[in-house]
């Protein structure tokens, strides 16, 4: 074998690397930690039914920015829902009027997401649900999210250092039971 046909020793631990991130993540589009943190079959609908079934627990909800708030130390990020299918892909809810149309408050650490965030055409968020509401929407603490492009390709991946942290929200902020903020 020549010189040039031997693969270098440096290339074939990058294979087995990328093929054990691969093994390990199980080509999820979310990795399984994540998906085993979450509640199974938590949906708009039930969040928004049911809030208190859900407080403090881990979701998965699929979503598409379309409003932006930032204060002092978080960034708020409104997104209407996007039904994740069985790979975690966010899609438009078969009705455009039915109770999986509605929206939902991501709340994050102001300058935690990457900039790229607002070329996201859908995110895929695994998030803690927060106590009470934002103008009657629920609101999820990220914990990860996978941007999308318009496309379907994937367009970015941001993890929380700590996924079991909680924010401390101030009471100035506005959100609670029965808290509504224009």
């Amino acid at each position: 074998m020549t010189e040039a046909a031997r693969p270098s020793g440096w290339g074939a631990y990058a294979t087995l690397v990328f093929v054990t991130v691969l093994a390990l993540s199980g080509c999820s589009n979310v990795p399984r930690y994540y998906v085993r943190m979450a509640e199974p079959d938590a949906t708009l609908t039930r969040l928004t039914e049911h809030p208190e079934q859900y407080e403090g627990k881990v979701v998965l909800l699929g979503g598409t920015i379309i409003e932006e708030e930032a204060d002092e130390q978080y960034l708020w990020l409104r997104a209407n829902n996007r039904p994740l299918d069985q790979d975690y892909v966010p899609h438009r809810p078969m009705h455009s009027d039915g109770p999986e149309a509605g929206s939902f408050w991501m709340i994050v650490e102001k300058e935690q997401l990457p900039s790229t965030y607002r070329d996201w055409a859908r995110m895929t968020v695994v998030g803690r649900v927060m106590a009470g509401q934002r103008q009657t929407e629920p609101v999820l603490s990220i914990i990860y999210v996978r941007g999308w492009s318009m496309s379907g390709d994937q367009a970015g991946i941001w993890a929380h250092v700590n996924p079991r942290y909680i924010p401390s929200v101030p009471a100035s902020v506005g959100i609670g039971a029965g808290a509504n903020r224009p």
